[in-house]
């Protein structure tokens, strides 16, 4: 049995240890915005946080896991169906193609912001070269999070979502 809080909700999994968490928070949870992409941490698409911080939820086992705290992209837009700052600088910017690695693209970028509220150019690219984007969207990626930490100086001001639209992709 593994304790674990997911987007702010306490849960107690009886799932396999060596289970990979993307598994659990998509089949277990229900939550489908973390993707799958390569199955090697080497893409980006299933990035979550854990404890704050970017993590591969491809290959992090569950049982590493126990009484952590994990934020999905479900799980950084407030409550009121209000976007994150970066979800509405993702939209303003035209950001996304095919959008598969969006929710990964965008939870490195809260993480970023949150860690450095005024990145340089040096430190998004830093920061985001670990997670691919098939469509090459990284010029626009960049604008966004410069965008986003402008619009959001303490990373904790949501914008509202216009009518129609959900914040969980």
């Amino acid at each position: 049995m593994v304790n674990l809080t997911v987007n702010g909700v306490q849960h107690q999994l009886d799932v396999e240890a060596d289970t990979p968490l993307l598994w659990v928070v998509r089949d277990e949870l229900k939550l489908k915005g973390t993707k799958f992409g390569c199955g090697m941490a080497q893409c980006g698409a299933c990035t979550v946080h854990l404890d704050g911080q970017p993590i591969r939820s491809c290959v992090t086992s569950l049982g590493s896991l126990d009484g952590r705290s994990i934020t999905t992209i479900e799980g950084i837009s407030a409550p009121g169906d209000q976007y994150h700052a970066v979800q509405q600088a993702w939209i303003d910017e035209q950001v996304p193609q095919c959008g598969y690695c969006q929710s990964g693209q965008i939870m490195a970028a809260v993480a970023l912001l949150e860690r450095s509220p005024a990145p340089t150019d040096e430190e998004i690219d830093s920061a985001m070269s670990g997670n691919v984007c098939r469509c090459g969207m990284y010029a626009r990626i960049r604008k966004a999070i410069h965008r986003a930490a402008k619009s959001l100086p303490n990373n904790e001001q949501p914008l509202p979502m216009e009518d129609g639209e959900v914040s969980n992709g």
